[in-house]
Protein backbone atom coordinates (compact mmCIF):
# COMPACT_ATOMS: atom_id res chain seq x y z
CA UNK A 1 0.00 0.00 0.00
CA UNK A 2 1.77 3.64 -0.49
CA UNK A 3 0.77 6.36 0.87
CA UNK A 4 0.82 9.83 -0.20
CA UNK A 5 0.53 12.72 2.03
CA UNK A 6 0.15 16.43 0.39
CA UNK A 7 -1.05 18.84 3.46
CA UNK A 8 -1.27 22.68 2.17
CA UNK A 9 -2.46 26.17 3.94
CA UNK A 10 -2.22 29.14 3.37
CA UNK A 11 1.24 30.74 2.32
CA UNK A 12 1.24 34.09 5.20
CA UNK A 13 3.06 37.16 4.55
CA UNK A 14 2.39 39.07 7.52
CA UNK A 15 5.47 41.38 9.20
CA UNK A 16 6.08 38.42 11.55
CA UNK A 17 6.03 35.35 8.93
CA UNK A 18 8.16 37.28 6.82
CA UNK A 19 10.72 37.97 9.40
CA UNK A 20 10.54 34.37 10.71
CA UNK A 21 11.23 33.22 6.59
CA UNK A 22 13.96 35.45 6.59
CA UNK A 23 15.52 34.20 10.08
CA UNK A 24 15.34 30.93 9.94
CA UNK A 25 15.94 30.93 5.79
CA UNK A 26 12.45 29.33 5.19
CA UNK A 27 10.53 29.82 2.07
CA UNK A 28 7.41 28.60 3.05
CA UNK A 29 5.19 26.38 5.56
CA UNK A 30 2.79 26.24 3.25
CA UNK A 31 3.10 22.52 2.32
CA UNK A 32 3.81 19.19 3.77
CA UNK A 33 4.74 15.85 1.73
CA UNK A 34 5.29 12.31 3.21
CA UNK A 35 5.51 9.01 0.67
CA UNK A 36 4.71 5.63 3.31
CA UNK A 37 4.62 2.73 1.56
CA UNK A 38 3.33 -0.15 3.76
CA UNK A 39 3.66 -3.65 3.05
CA UNK A 40 0.23 -4.91 4.49
CA UNK A 41 -1.73 -5.47 1.44
CA UNK A 42 -2.18 -9.17 2.24
CA UNK A 43 -4.34 -8.48 5.10
CA UNK A 44 -2.27 -11.04 7.13
CA UNK A 45 -1.88 -8.85 10.38
CA UNK A 46 -3.73 -7.45 13.49
CA UNK A 47 -1.61 -4.85 14.62
CA UNK A 48 -0.08 -2.13 13.36
CA UNK A 49 1.63 0.93 14.26
CA UNK A 50 2.70 4.23 13.31
CA UNK A 51 5.46 6.33 15.31
CA UNK A 52 7.13 9.39 15.08
CA UNK A 53 7.23 12.67 16.65
CA UNK A 54 4.44 15.69 16.42
CA UNK A 55 4.17 17.14 13.21
CA UNK A 56 5.65 13.95 11.22
CA UNK A 57 2.50 12.56 9.45
CA UNK A 58 0.85 10.26 11.23
CA UNK A 59 -2.82 11.23 11.27
CA UNK A 60 -2.55 12.33 7.78
CA UNK A 61 -1.79 8.37 7.07
CA UNK A 62 -3.90 7.03 9.34
CA UNK A 63 -6.89 9.30 7.65
CA UNK A 64 -6.16 7.32 4.09
CA UNK A 65 -5.57 3.77 5.42
CA UNK A 66 -8.90 1.52 5.45
CA UNK A 67 -10.56 4.29 3.08
CA UNK A 68 -10.61 6.94 5.50
CA UNK A 69 -13.23 7.59 8.45
CA UNK A 70 -11.88 5.17 10.96
CA UNK A 71 -10.38 6.94 13.45
CA UNK A 72 -11.67 6.11 16.85
CA UNK A 73 -12.70 9.09 18.96
CA UNK A 74 -14.42 8.24 21.96
CA UNK A 75 -13.76 11.13 24.63
CA UNK A 76 -16.43 13.09 23.40
CA UNK A 77 -19.01 10.03 23.65
CA UNK A 78 -18.65 9.35 27.38
CA UNK A 79 -22.25 10.73 29.42
CA UNK A 80 -21.21 12.52 32.60
CA UNK A 81 -24.41 10.78 34.16
CA UNK A 82 -23.25 7.50 33.48
CA UNK A 83 -20.62 5.36 35.68
CA UNK A 84 -18.21 3.38 32.54
CA UNK A 85 -19.70 -0.02 33.75
CA UNK A 86 -22.87 1.18 32.15
CA UNK A 87 -21.52 2.69 28.99
CA UNK A 88 -19.00 0.18 27.60
CA UNK A 89 -21.04 -2.57 25.48
CA UNK A 90 -24.43 -1.21 27.66
CA UNK A 91 -26.21 -3.74 25.54
CA UNK A 92 -23.44 -6.50 25.93
CA UNK A 93 -22.94 -9.49 28.64
CA UNK A 94 -22.19 -8.13 31.81
CA UNK A 95 -18.80 -10.46 32.18
CA UNK A 96 -17.68 -9.83 28.96
CA UNK A 97 -17.56 -5.96 29.95
CA UNK A 98 -15.74 -6.32 33.33
CA UNK A 99 -13.52 -9.10 31.23
CA UNK A 100 -12.55 -6.40 28.58
CA UNK A 101 -12.13 -3.63 31.56
CA UNK A 102 -9.47 -6.51 33.05
CA UNK A 103 -8.21 -7.27 29.99
CA UNK A 104 -6.87 -3.71 29.87
CA UNK A 105 -5.67 -3.23 33.08
CA UNK A 106 -8.52 -1.38 34.96
CA UNK A 107 -9.63 -4.19 37.17
CA UNK A 108 -9.88 -1.56 40.26
CA UNK A 109 -13.53 -2.05 40.94
CA UNK A 110 -14.43 0.83 42.22
CA UNK A 111 -12.93 2.76 38.82
CA UNK A 112 -15.77 0.85 36.89
CA UNK A 113 -18.68 3.20 39.11
CA UNK A 114 -17.31 6.24 38.32
CA UNK A 115 -18.39 8.44 35.08
CA UNK A 116 -15.71 8.51 32.89
CA UNK A 117 -14.91 12.44 33.37
CA UNK A 118 -13.97 12.01 37.08
CA UNK A 119 -11.10 9.33 36.29
CA UNK A 120 -7.44 10.05 36.32
CA UNK A 121 -6.02 10.23 32.47
CA UNK A 122 -4.35 6.88 32.99
CA UNK A 123 -8.17 5.66 33.94
CA UNK A 124 -9.30 6.97 31.32
CA UNK A 125 -6.76 6.00 28.69
CA UNK A 126 -7.68 1.89 29.81
CA UNK A 127 -11.58 2.90 30.09
CA UNK A 128 -11.22 3.90 26.36
CA UNK A 129 -9.05 0.64 25.51
CA UNK A 130 -11.95 -1.55 27.07
CA UNK A 131 -15.01 0.46 24.81
CA UNK A 132 -12.66 -0.28 22.09
CA UNK A 133 -11.95 -3.84 22.89
CA UNK A 134 -15.67 -4.37 23.47
CA UNK A 135 -16.91 -2.86 20.44
CA UNK A 136 -14.16 -4.02 18.04
CA UNK A 137 -14.73 -2.79 14.85
CA UNK A 138 -13.50 -4.49 11.90
CA UNK A 139 -10.65 -1.70 11.15
CA UNK A 140 -10.07 0.66 13.40
CA UNK A 141 -7.36 3.80 13.38
CA UNK A 142 -6.31 5.03 17.04
CA UNK A 143 -4.59 8.32 17.52
CA UNK A 144 -2.73 9.57 20.35
CA UNK A 145 -1.99 6.08 21.96
CA UNK A 146 -0.44 6.73 24.99
CA UNK A 147 -0.03 10.63 24.75
CA UNK A 148 -1.56 11.46 27.96
CA UNK A 149 -0.18 8.92 30.36
CA UNK A 150 2.87 8.62 32.32
CA UNK A 151 5.07 5.62 30.88
CA UNK A 152 4.57 3.49 32.98
CA UNK A 153 1.21 3.37 32.58
CA UNK A 154 1.72 3.31 28.81
CA UNK A 155 3.82 0.43 28.37
CA UNK A 156 2.00 -1.73 30.41
CA UNK A 157 -1.52 -0.54 29.15
CA UNK A 158 0.37 -1.48 25.32
CA UNK A 159 1.26 -5.16 26.69
CA UNK A 160 -2.35 -5.27 28.02
CA UNK A 161 -3.97 -4.11 25.07
CA UNK A 162 -1.98 -5.55 22.70
CA UNK A 163 -2.92 -9.24 24.38
CA UNK A 164 -6.75 -8.17 23.84
CA UNK A 165 -6.80 -6.93 20.93
CA UNK A 166 -5.65 -10.28 19.25
CA UNK A 167 -8.32 -11.97 20.88
CA UNK A 168 -10.70 -10.28 18.63
CA UNK A 169 -9.40 -11.01 15.30
CA UNK A 170 -9.95 -7.38 14.04
CA UNK A 171 -7.27 -4.75 12.67
CA UNK A 172 -5.98 -2.26 14.39
CA UNK A 173 -3.69 0.61 13.58
CA UNK A 174 -2.10 2.65 16.62
CA UNK A 175 -0.44 5.79 15.78
CA UNK A 176 2.09 6.93 18.88
CA UNK A 177 4.63 9.47 19.65
CA UNK A 178 6.66 7.70 21.74
CA UNK A 179 8.95 4.13 20.97
CA UNK A 180 9.18 3.33 24.10
CA UNK A 181 5.52 0.94 23.56
CA UNK A 182 7.07 -0.97 21.01
CA UNK A 183 8.27 -3.74 22.22
CA UNK A 184 5.33 -3.94 24.60
CA UNK A 185 2.73 -3.80 21.76
CA UNK A 186 4.66 -6.75 20.01
CA UNK A 187 2.75 -5.10 16.63
CA UNK A 188 2.37 -7.14 13.63
CA UNK A 189 4.45 -4.01 11.66
CA UNK A 190 5.94 -0.20 12.66
CA UNK A 191 6.68 2.32 10.21
CA UNK A 192 8.34 5.12 11.55
CA UNK A 193 7.60 8.78 10.46
CA UNK A 194 10.79 10.17 11.69
CA UNK A 195 12.88 7.71 9.31
CA UNK A 196 10.21 7.58 6.97
CA UNK A 197 10.83 3.06 7.37
CA UNK A 198 8.69 0.52 7.42
CA UNK A 199 9.52 -3.15 9.39
CA UNK A 200 7.20 -6.12 9.94
CA UNK A 201 7.56 -9.52 11.13
CA UNK A 202 8.45 -10.60 14.66
CA UNK A 203 11.29 -8.19 15.17
CA UNK A 204 9.67 -6.63 18.61
CA UNK A 205 9.36 -8.50 22.18
CA UNK A 206 7.64 -8.11 25.32
CA UNK A 207 10.31 -6.79 27.75
CA UNK A 208 10.79 -9.90 31.02
CA UNK A 209 10.82 -8.71 34.35
CA UNK A 210 11.55 -10.42 37.90
CA UNK A 211 9.07 -10.91 40.46
CA UNK A 212 10.46 -11.15 43.92
CA UNK A 213 8.12 -12.92 46.11
CA UNK A 214 8.81 -11.61 49.82
CA UNK A 215 7.22 -12.50 53.36
CA UNK A 216 6.02 -10.18 55.20
CA UNK A 217 3.61 -8.78 57.67
CA UNK A 218 0.63 -5.65 57.29
CA UNK A 219 3.27 -3.26 56.95
CA UNK A 220 2.93 -2.61 53.21
CA UNK A 221 -0.93 -2.64 53.15
CA UNK A 222 -1.64 0.71 53.53
CA UNK A 223 -0.57 1.42 50.17
CA UNK A 224 -2.15 -1.66 48.67
CA UNK A 225 -5.97 -1.42 50.34
CA UNK A 226 -7.21 1.78 48.91
CA UNK A 227 -7.16 -0.48 45.50
CA UNK A 228 -8.92 -3.43 47.20
CA UNK A 229 -12.11 -3.94 46.31
CA UNK A 230 -13.80 -4.40 49.96
CA UNK A 231 -12.99 -2.65 53.04
CA UNK A 232 -13.07 -5.68 55.94
CA UNK A 233 -10.75 -6.03 58.82
CA UNK A 234 -7.45 -8.29 58.19
CA UNK A 235 -7.19 -11.77 58.24
CA UNK A 236 -6.52 -13.18 61.48
CA UNK A 237 -2.92 -15.10 61.86
CA UNK A 238 -2.17 -14.12 58.49
CA UNK A 239 1.42 -13.55 56.99
CA UNK A 240 1.71 -11.09 53.97
CA UNK A 241 3.25 -11.85 50.83
CA UNK A 242 4.32 -8.63 48.26
CA UNK A 243 5.30 -8.53 45.10
CA UNK A 244 8.43 -6.28 44.30
CA UNK A 245 10.46 -5.48 40.49
CA UNK A 246 12.90 -4.00 40.28
CA UNK A 247 12.37 -2.71 43.87
CA UNK A 248 9.01 -1.51 43.58
CA UNK A 249 6.20 -3.10 45.56
CA UNK A 250 3.03 -3.93 43.15
CA UNK A 251 1.48 -6.90 44.54
CA UNK A 252 0.62 -7.80 47.94
CA UNK A 253 -1.87 -11.05 49.37
CA UNK A 254 -2.15 -12.36 52.54
CA UNK A 255 -2.19 -15.90 53.11
CA UNK A 256 -3.33 -17.94 56.88
CA UNK A 257 -3.78 -21.11 57.67
CA UNK A 258 -7.33 -23.06 59.05
CA UNK A 259 -8.05 -26.55 60.44
CA UNK A 260 -9.84 -29.12 58.72
CA UNK A 261 -10.28 -32.13 61.34
CA UNK A 262 -6.84 -33.38 61.52
CA UNK A 263 -5.41 -31.56 57.40
CA UNK A 264 -4.91 -28.08 57.94
CA UNK A 265 -4.93 -26.16 55.00
CA UNK A 266 -4.42 -22.48 53.70
CA UNK A 267 -6.24 -19.10 52.54
CA UNK A 268 -5.50 -16.52 50.53
CA UNK A 269 -6.36 -13.22 50.42
CA UNK A 270 -6.48 -9.39 49.97
CA UNK A 271 -4.75 -9.79 46.95
CA UNK A 272 -3.93 -6.57 45.39
CA UNK A 273 -1.88 -5.69 42.40
CA UNK A 274 -1.12 -1.48 41.55
CA UNK A 275 -3.06 0.02 39.20
CA UNK A 276 0.06 0.92 37.40
CA UNK A 277 0.63 -3.19 36.84
CA UNK A 278 -2.39 -4.37 36.39
CA UNK A 279 -2.47 -6.01 32.48
CA UNK A 280 0.88 -7.07 32.37
CA UNK A 281 0.32 -10.88 34.03
CA UNK A 282 1.84 -10.21 37.01
CA UNK A 283 -1.63 -11.15 38.93
CA UNK A 284 -1.77 -14.79 37.99
CA UNK A 285 2.12 -15.41 38.22
CA UNK A 286 2.04 -13.74 41.91
CA UNK A 287 -0.66 -16.11 42.81
CA UNK A 288 0.59 -18.42 41.66
CA UNK A 289 4.06 -18.63 43.44
CA UNK A 290 2.53 -17.62 47.07
CA UNK A 291 0.10 -21.10 46.33
CA UNK A 292 2.99 -22.87 45.33
CA UNK A 293 4.98 -22.15 48.15
CA UNK A 294 2.40 -23.17 50.56
CA UNK A 295 2.39 -26.43 48.38
CA UNK A 296 5.92 -27.52 48.56
CA UNK A 297 5.79 -26.13 52.53
CA UNK A 298 8.89 -24.16 51.08
CA UNK A 299 10.94 -21.44 53.50
CA UNK A 300 8.47 -19.13 52.37
CA UNK A 301 5.32 -20.99 53.26
CA UNK A 302 2.72 -19.92 55.63
CA UNK A 303 3.75 -22.81 57.79
CA UNK A 304 7.15 -23.99 56.51
CA UNK A 305 7.83 -27.82 56.19
CA UNK A 306 4.25 -29.00 55.93
CA UNK A 307 2.88 -29.21 52.19
CA UNK A 308 -0.82 -28.07 52.45
CA UNK A 309 -3.10 -26.63 49.20
CA UNK A 310 -4.59 -23.30 49.52
CA UNK A 311 -8.49 -21.97 49.29
CA UNK A 312 -8.69 -18.74 47.58
CA UNK A 313 -11.82 -17.04 47.26
CA UNK A 314 -13.11 -13.52 45.02
CA UNK A 315 -15.77 -11.79 43.38
CA UNK A 316 -14.02 -10.53 40.57
CA UNK A 317 -15.02 -11.96 37.67
CA UNK A 318 -12.19 -11.12 35.18
CA UNK A 319 -9.74 -12.88 37.85
CA UNK A 320 -12.55 -15.71 38.07
CA UNK A 321 -12.18 -16.01 34.44
CA UNK A 322 -8.41 -16.06 34.62
CA UNK A 323 -8.27 -18.82 37.23
CA UNK A 324 -10.80 -21.05 36.01
CA UNK A 325 -8.29 -21.30 32.98
CA UNK A 326 -5.47 -22.33 34.86
CA UNK A 327 -5.14 -26.02 34.99
CA UNK A 328 -3.34 -25.32 38.17
CA UNK A 329 -7.02 -24.73 39.64
CA UNK A 330 -9.91 -26.73 40.49
CA UNK A 331 -12.93 -24.48 41.30
CA UNK A 332 -15.12 -25.91 44.49
CA UNK A 333 -17.53 -23.56 44.83
CA UNK A 334 -19.90 -20.70 43.15
CA UNK A 335 -22.03 -18.91 45.49
CA UNK A 336 -23.89 -16.27 43.28
CA UNK A 337 -26.61 -14.97 44.84
CA UNK A 338 -24.50 -13.84 48.07
CA UNK A 339 -24.67 -14.88 51.34
CA UNK A 340 -27.05 -14.42 54.33
CA UNK A 341 -25.09 -12.23 57.24
CA UNK A 342 -26.55 -13.79 60.24
CA UNK A 343 -24.78 -17.02 59.83
CA UNK A 344 -22.03 -15.33 61.00
CA UNK A 345 -23.05 -14.39 64.12
CA UNK A 346 -20.27 -15.95 65.90
CA UNK A 347 -17.65 -15.06 64.21
CA UNK A 348 -19.07 -11.17 64.63
CA UNK A 349 -19.26 -12.04 68.08
CA UNK A 350 -15.76 -13.35 68.69
CA UNK A 351 -14.19 -10.39 66.18
CA UNK A 352 -16.14 -7.65 68.26
CA UNK A 353 -14.95 -8.99 71.37
CA UNK A 354 -11.28 -8.27 69.87
CA UNK A 355 -11.46 -5.28 68.65
CA UNK A 356 -12.82 -5.65 65.13
CA UNK A 357 -15.89 -4.48 64.78
CA UNK A 358 -16.90 -6.85 62.45
CA UNK A 359 -17.41 -10.36 61.02
CA UNK A 360 -16.03 -12.71 58.38
CA UNK A 361 -18.33 -14.52 56.22
CA UNK A 362 -21.72 -14.60 55.00
CA UNK A 363 -20.80 -11.61 52.98
CA UNK A 364 -23.66 -9.96 50.63
CA UNK A 365 -21.83 -10.63 47.02
CA UNK A 366 -21.55 -13.39 44.45
CA UNK A 367 -17.82 -15.22 45.58
CA UNK A 368 -16.31 -18.19 44.01
CA UNK A 369 -13.98 -20.57 45.19
CA UNK A 370 -11.05 -22.15 44.02
CA UNK A 371 -8.18 -24.42 45.25
CA UNK A 372 -4.81 -24.73 44.41
CA UNK A 373 -3.67 -28.09 43.60
CA UNK A 374 -0.09 -27.11 41.32
CA UNK A 375 1.19 -28.26 38.52
CA UNK A 376 -0.67 -31.24 36.37
CA UNK A 377 1.25 -34.19 36.10
CA UNK A 378 1.66 -35.12 33.10
CA UNK A 379 1.75 -39.37 33.58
Amino acid sequence: MKIEVRNQCADYSSYRAARVKSLFNVDSGANFSLDANLDIDDGDWQIGLIVGPSGSGKTSIGRQLFGGGHIYEPGDSWPKDKPIIDVIAGDGDFDAVTGALSAVGLGSVPSWLRPYHVLSNGEKFRSDLARLISEAPDQVIVDEFTSVVDRQVAKIGAAAFGKAWRRTGKKCVLLSCHYDVIDWLEPDWVFDTAERSFARGSLWQRPKFELEIVRTDWRYWPEFEPHHYLKIPKMIGACCYVGVVNGERVAHIAVACKNKGKAVEARACRMVIKPEWQGAGVGMKFLNAVCEAQKQGSPLARLPGRNVTTIFHTSHPGLAAAIRRDRRWHQVSANLHGGNKAKSAASMKKTSNLGMGSGFGGHMRAVQGFRYYGEVSKA
